[in-house]
């Protein structure tokens, strides 16, 4: 009999777990922070001893760079260093470990073709096998890549902060967002589409590049011309027909539009009251007015892409007010903000989709001017500015020295020191999360806590075991006292069951392949549990269905009636004959008993609801570390 419950979002074992973790976490991140802060204090003391030696003096070296960092890429860096952070911190919502997967991105996906539905449930797989070291694992990724790309001194560290922002990215967007479900049905721009990972991927590769791809104009061009290409296509995707979007809500009822439904859907969102009312508002005036507000925004997505198609600064800054302005709206009134209710974990693409496009206004305009002699800025890289040649004359060609080079040859600079143990903090940070998720994606056994949220903790006795003596699947008679020596889970099968046993059968199959050579030492016995079927016939059935029978050490045993209503008595199991007759209710239960005869562990081993994946092998986690825990005592 079905006697699963299955998880909800929000389960409070989950959710503490959850939290624990982060907090255990968060110390060694401490730690971390604490480590360079003495080496960086050890450091300090060094300088200024060679510094007395020395004479008092610092030694003075040639600035690192001859131009501020570029508008454009300061814009990109600073903004996503902080849209990381506000990711990161989205992700410790209570709900995330359980919520993300079945509320965010299975539906998502579930629009697109087989072949990315394939693609997002092997992630799925990986994060509802163990959800709270990748929901955690999430959080510090994200957060760790924000401080990286805000901390990391310009050059080499800055440029690997990038990289690792786009291939997080990349991850997030394929297996998070199955591929922005640009191949989805009713995709759309107002609704994120490409995904708005997307755009963090490219705000990443544009700050992974040299600073030589900044000096001049070419690279704005080449951003706005990509933009322009992007927008006219999404506008030509807007105006396709028979996707829903021309339409709002049919005079005498009917199906809603696309758009209609979307905002409507948004309006309902768990928010504050005044923004409800902006969606629902704007739902109502798409109901009565689809085909216009459909004609206005294709008109604008078209009309935005040529501005930015010209390349021609004057003309794409008409494009950027307009496409700021157009991704404010879709952001509030369809978008909802992006992260209001539910699961949202970012803000939706329109903020990040305006940066990356602004961005490209900038480095068309804003190109960087080389410095005079001892400014601050220059001070703010590391060192004085020295005299630097004007533009145009033959040393302006001379290759830049790089701050790490410099340091091995005359000392680092205090400012480009710090930011450099900054960075390595960022990276620890990173990797804090990163190597739990390694290693949970390499054990294809779902995490304990699953198991302790759907049937409560072990409990633990120490009590003689009741004796029993019966025949298993082979003729063969087992009892209490053949068994001793042996650390046994013993259970209790209904052979004509379809739903719980099973399954309960298979999580003892696997058991038995996590114990390896502690094997030997384990026997596995289930006690039929039906008193309409108790012949070796059904149990063998049974043992041939679950392949069972390729189990060494697995005895199903039964016997006379009498003999299993004592066993089922004097275990304590309840055994129901349902009035149809069709089902058998009895108690989920495992008994684990030392090699004395001892009741040591009692588990409740209801596997939840047969759908729910989020409970694969979790039970047989918990009950193989209980069985080593007595073969190694």
């Amino acid at each position: 009999m079905n006697m699963g419950h299955g998880l909800s979002s929000n389960d409070p074992t989950v959710t503490a777990a959850f939290r624990t973790a982060l907090v255990h976490q968060f110390l060694v991140i401490l730690f971390l922070a604490a480590v360079l802060a003495i080496v960086w204090n050890s450091i300090r003391t060094v300088r200024y001893r060679r510094m007395v030696l020395a004479g008092g003096t610092e030694p003075v070296s040639a600035a690192p760079w001859p131009y501020p960092e570029p508008a454009a890429r300061r814009l990109l860096r600073i903004s996503f260093g902080l849209l990381w952070i506000l990711d990161g911190l989205l992700q410790t919502q209570s709900s995330m470990p359980l919520g993300l997967t079945s509320g965010v991105i299975t539906p998502s996906a579930s629009s697109s073709p087989s072949w990315v539905q394939h693609v997002v449930a092997s992630g799925v797989t990986i994060w509802n096998d163990h959800p709270v070291s990748a929901a955690a694992a999430t959080v510090w990724i994200q957060l760790g890549i924000g401080l990286f790309l805000l901390m990391a001194p310009r050059g080499r560290w800055s440029r690997a902060a990038g990289l690792v922002g786009a291939g997080w990215g990349l991850v997030v967007w394929v297996f998070g967002e199955g591929f922005g479900g640009v191949f989805g049905q009713g995709s759309s721009w107002l609704f994120g589409s490409p995904g708005a990972v997307l755009f963090y991927v490219a705000a990443g590769g544009l700050i992974a590049l040299a600073d030589q791809a900044w000096e001049t104009p070419r690279l704005g061009r080449a951003v706005s011309r990509i933009t322009g290409v992007f927008f006219i296509g999404m506008g030509i995707l807007e105006a396709w027909p028979g996707r829903g979007f021309w339409s709002g809500t049919p005079a005498g009822g009917g199906t809603q539009g696309t758009l209609t439904a979307m905002a409507t859907q948004m309006s309902q969102q768990s928010q504050p009251s005044v923004t409800s009312s902006w969606v629902r508002a704007f739902g109502s005036f798409d109901g009565d007015h689809g085909w216009a507000v459909n004609f206005v925004v294709v008109v604008l997505l078209l009309g935005i892409g040529a501005c930015f198609l010209t390349a021609r600064p004057r003309v794409v800054r008409v494009g950027v007010v307009a496409g700021g302005v157009l991704c404010l709206a879709a952001w509030v009134l369809v978008q909802d903000f992006g992260f209001l209710g539910g699961v949202g974990t970012d803000p939706n693409s329109m903020i990040p989709m305006a940066l990356v496009f602004t961005s490209g206004y900038l480095a068309m305009v804003k190109l960087p001017v080389r410095l005079p002699a001892t400014t601050p800025a220059a001070a703010a890289d590391g060192a004085p500015e020295v005299a630097v040649p004007p533009p145009g004359s033959p040393g302006q060609s001379a290759p830049r020295p790089d701050p790490a080079r410099r340091g091995r040859l005359t000392g680092l600079q205090p400012s480009y020191l710090l930011r450099s143990l900054a960075a390595i903090g960022a990276l620890g940070v990173v990797l804090v999360g990163a190597a739990p998720m390694a290693l949970a994606a390499t054990n294809s056994t779902a995490d304990p806590i699953l198991n302790e949220a759907v049937n409560g903790t072990p409990n633990y006795v120490d009590s003689p075991a009741p004796p029993f003596s019966l025949t298993d699947q082979n003729g063969a008679t087992v009892s209490l006292a053949s068994l001793a020596g042996h650390t046994v889970a013993l259970t209790f099968l209904d052979p004509t069951c379809t739903s719980d046993c099973p399954l309960i059968a298979q999580e003892l199959r696997v058991t038995d392949q996590l114990l390896g050579a502690d094997a030997a030492h384990v026997e596995l016995v289930a006690v039929v549990n039906n008193p309409l079927y108790t012949s070796p016939a059904a149990t063998a059935a049974f043992d041939r269905q679950e392949g069972m029978g390729h189990v060494p050490n697995w005895h199903f045993v039964t016997g006379p009636l009498a003999q299993l209503h004592q066993v089922w008595n004097t275990y304590g199991v309840e055994t129901q004959v349902t009035p149809a007759g069709g089902m058998i209710a009895h108690s989920d239960l495992v008994y684990v008993i030392d090699g004395r005869g001892h009741l040591r562990v009692v588990l409740t081993s209801d596997p939840g609801s047969q759908g729910d994946s989020a409970l694969h092998s979790s039970f047989a986690a918990i009950l193989t570390s209980q069985l080593q825990r007595l073969v190694h005592p």
